[in-house]
């Protein structure tokens, strides 16, 4: 089914789960006129969950935040880039004023506490002024990164619907079986399209959580309730999550038609050992097996409007090669609509603990080098914006040398 009859379709769904329908009157504007169509991505992921990137650290005046933020900015510029994807809602939290959720706790050091500004809404100002895309990056299913729900603060909808969520592997998840779940993140994280002129909304790769040995995600009153009409628990879960992608399409479409929808799974769809259509590979984790994440499919329906992969590998890695990932990504998008970006590990250049290959501040360069064989690949995202700024061995600076001499366009 094509996007736009899919979110025809959906639309039906999502008025009847309580989400937004097409129609909905916009605020604040279109995204940013800039956009067109013009030269690669030039991106970089800027988190904010346990403190990441950005904020350094919680507590810190509204002042010095903003500060940080706009030093994040600057750097992108600096670095011929053209795209920021900003994570505004790193664990069931918000980095603007939402009335679905609580203020994040990485800006005051507690869950609901107001930060005396709008980071969000600065950053979008702030990114457009600057020539910046501003992608909103949210984390759909993760609550927090403990199992406690008496640490949330109160009133959270986590604390007021315990059915919804899920302890697993030490932290809390909502229940992506529950649709009353999934039609209240789309609520929430829909917000931010209504309330700014965001260039993107930006998925990463938590679907269902990663797999955690000898425990269990304990979804059996869900799959007992809603999921007799399929053929076992791993099917139903992949159309819970399918319905997520083909539903927020929809209600961003719906409410803001020039903000695009963009997703960054684990690199891996699945093994050719597994799959015959799967890649090359001999990855531990596989998206569609354990993550219950068909990144394929909404590829190939076009569903999306583009993908970044997280190929976090180097050339010539043995389980999971770069340089076969790669042509692998290329494949599935070739013809279908949906753009490919790639995911690129900058946070493992110059880190002790990895390869050889990550040691040479070339081996970055070398990936673009080698994408310029792929016309589906449309260009890069760097892991992480504090690597952008810090560049430990170089590796940033000899992207920026090798491929970006010439003034950021727009991505395509």
């Amino acid at each position: 089914m094509s996007r736009r009859a899919f979110w025809a379709t959906a639309a039906v769904t999502l008025v009847a789960a309580g989400g937004v329908a097409a129609g909905t009157a916009m605020a604040g504007g279109e995204p940013s006129p800039r956009r067109r169509a013009g030269g690669d991505m030039r991106g970089m992921w800027l988190a904010t969950v346990v403190n990441r990137d950005w904020p350094s650290k919680p507590g810190l005046t509204a002042d010095e935040q903003r500060a940080e933020l706009l030093a994040h900015l600057d750097t992108a510029v600096e670095c011929r880039l053209n795209t920021v994807i900003f994570q505004v809602r790193p664990t069931a939290d918000a980095l603007w004023p939402s009335p679905y959720e609580p203020w994040s706790q990485y800006l005051t050091g507690t869950q609901g506490r107001h930060p005396g500004w709008d980071p969000l809404g600065t950053a979008v100002e702030q990114a457009h002024a600057r020539g910046l895309e501003l992608h909103a990056w949210f984390n759909p299913y993760r609550v927090a990164n403990h199992t406690d729900p008496n640490r949330l603060a109160a009133g959270h909808p986590a604390r007021e619907n315990p059915g919804w969520v899920v302890p697993y592997g030490g932290k809390l998840y909502y229940n992506p079986g529950i649709p009353a779940v999934r039609a209240f993140v789309q609520r929430a994280m829909l917000d931010a399209v209504r309330k700014y002129p965001i260039d993107a909304v930006h998925f990463d790769d938590y679907f269902y959580p990663y797999p955690v040995a000898g425990q269990v995600f304990d979804d059996d009153a869900a799959y007992d309730q809603y999921g007799g009409g399929f053929a076992n628990r791993a099917a139903w879960r992949r159309d819970n999550i399918d319905k997520l992608v083909r539903e927020m399409a929809t209600g961003i479409k719906g409410i803001r038609p020039g903000t695009q929808f963009g997703i960054s799974p684990f690199g891996v769809w699945r093994n050719a050992t597994t799959d015959e259509r799967g890649s090359d590979t001999r990855a531990g984790v596989q998206t569609y097996d354990d993550l219950y994440a068909d990144t394929r499919k909404w590829v190939q329906e076009n569903w999306i409007d583009y993908l970044v992969p997280q190929l976090y590998w180097n050339i010539g890695f043995a389980a999971a090669d770069y340089a076969k990932l790669l042509p692998w990504w290329a494949e599935t998008a070739r013809g279908t609509g949906t753009r490919l970006y790639i995911g690129e590990a900058l946070y493992k250049a110059g880190d002790p603990a990895q390869p050889a290959a990550w040691q040479d501040p070339a081996e970055l360069s070398a990936h673009l080098t080698l994408a310029r064989e792929y016309p589906e690949a449309g260009g890069h995202v760097f892991f992480a914006a504090k690597e952008v700024a810090a560049d430990k061995i170089g590796a940033m600076a000899r992207v920026v040398a090798d491929h970006y001499q010439q003034p950021a366009e727009p991505p395509r």
